[in-house]
């Protein structure tokens, strides 16, 4: 009898682990299928999301913002000239995020291309419009469970946006949308769904947002968020060029640059186990002043284990991951964490090479520099070996080594150096 309940306890145990692990992931999917008829001949033969940015094209914008939150895959949901967003991202790991393209073989509309991934997203997900941006805090989406069972959209103030899907929108008491010829909000282009609200798309449901989702909403089964974040659609001529102008303003930011092992966390070397990640000091709380602050955070660092055959990639790479879903409850999220596996004299031979990408070279920070906007002159770096130093020189990037209290060192560089 004893081992009878001995057993019943430990399946319970792991149905209620699998259980949470399943409700704890989510997948970000993202449509970029639309033709960009309104904005066709500023796109010169390319999909609508590739339009650049000074130098940087919408949907690697979009992405750097979505995939500092700890998402489990991404899915790009292609049609129009979807090759070229294909060969761009499709297998690309982004801060450890998978992305998987498909492509619509004809036009399917937000609906019929959603019904195609039905059976490979997560049991919640994030579907979020390749064409506008809303600068807005995700962390509770993963943190509060409340949320969890919630069907919810992101709202913004109309203004002057030019959008006609779900607008005039209101949020009652017990948060639920509705629509009201007095409503001053609408809809962000960002959705937390549960899986289940893809079984009522059927085969000639073309509009999602039209067909299931207004319905959602005057059957009153749609939460709301009203967000003050930044906001803009990039699906009109007028508002194309508005995003042209002030865009990279707007994501260019001061920026703090770490190193991870004897600056975030304690050394004890090659960490790469949750067991062994230990936090050094007042660190939680210097990452949460540089967002209060506006920074983005990156992290930069050499892991020559994996060179070594401590531990394997696919170990860091979920190591990490746990990472990113530590600090999300905590309200920490790095922009960025680059890392160089690679080492001159690595055991395992695939990554032996030298190369600028492990410090002293600063190949790390130059990517980071290729993909983001960086008042470099307004930011920051703190590493605790010499070798980090002389990358961010090279960078021309403001370096200091780590000193006991390091929140009064970030709040002191600040006032003084930049």
């Amino acid at each position: 009898m004893y081992l009878i309940k001995k057993i019943y306890f430990q399946k319970n145990l792991i149905y209620k682990f699998d259980h949470i692990m399943k409700e704890k992931k989510v997948d970000l999917v993202v449509l970029v299928g639309g033709k960009g008829t309104r904005i066709s001949k500023y796109l010169k033969n390319i999909p609508k999301p590739l339009y650049k940015f000074k130098h940087k094209n919408f949907l690697s914008l979009l992405l750097n913002f979505y995939l500092k939150y700890p998402f489990n895959n991404v899915y790009l949901l292609a049609g129009h000239k979807g090759k070229k967003i294909y060969y761009k991202f499709n297998n690309k790991s982004i801060n450890f995020t998978k992305i998987k393209c498909i492509i619509e073989n004809k036009q399917l509309g937000t609906g019929g291309a959603l019904r195609k991934i039905k059976k490979l997203i997560s049991e919640r997900f994030l579907l979020v419009n390749g064409d506008s941006i809303l600068f807005h805090d995700l962390n509770f989406i993963f943190n509060k469970k409340n949320i969890y069972k919630k069907n919810l959209i992101l709202l913004t103030k109309r203004n002057n946006q030019e959008s006609k899907k779900l607008v005039n929108l209101k949020i009652n008491s017990n948060g639920k949308i509705f629509f009201s010829d007095e409503g001053k909000l609408m809809n962000a282009g960002i959705y937390h769904l549960q899986k289940k609200i893809l079984f009522n798309i059927k085969k000639n449901t073309y509009s999602f947002e039209n067909e299931i989702l207004t319905k959602a909403i005057h059957h009153s089964k749609m939460f709301g968020i009203a967000s003050k974040g930044f906001f803009i659609d990039i699906g009109t001529p007028r508002f194309l060029k508005i995003g042209k102008k002030i865009l990279p303003n707007v994501l260019e930011k001061r920026s703090a640059f770490f190193d991870r092992d004897g600056v975030i966390n304690y050394d004890t070397k090659y960490v790469h186990k949750m067991k062994d990640f230990k936090l050094k000091p007042h660190v939680l709380n210097t990452l949460k002043f540089l967002i209060s602050k506006n920074f983005q955070i990156f992290i930069v660092t050499n892991q020559a284990g994996i060179a070594k055959k401590i531990f394997t990639l696919n170990e860091f790479i979920s190591f990490n991951k746990e990472l990113k879903y530590f600090f999300s409850k905590k309200g920490v999220n790095f922009d960025r964490i680059e890392f160089c596996p690679y080492h001159e004299n690595a055991i395992n031979i695939k990554y032996k090479k030298k190369t600028n990408l492990r410090k002293p070279g600063n190949g790390m920070i130059k990517n980071i520099f290729k993909d983001f906007y960086i008042k470099k002159n307004k930011s920051f770096a703190i590493g605790d070996q010499k070798t980090d130093e002389i990358a961010f020189k090279k960078s021309n990037i403001y370096f200091e080594f780590p000193k006991k209290n390091l929140l009064k060192q970030v709040k002191s560089i600040i006032s003084k150096k930049l």
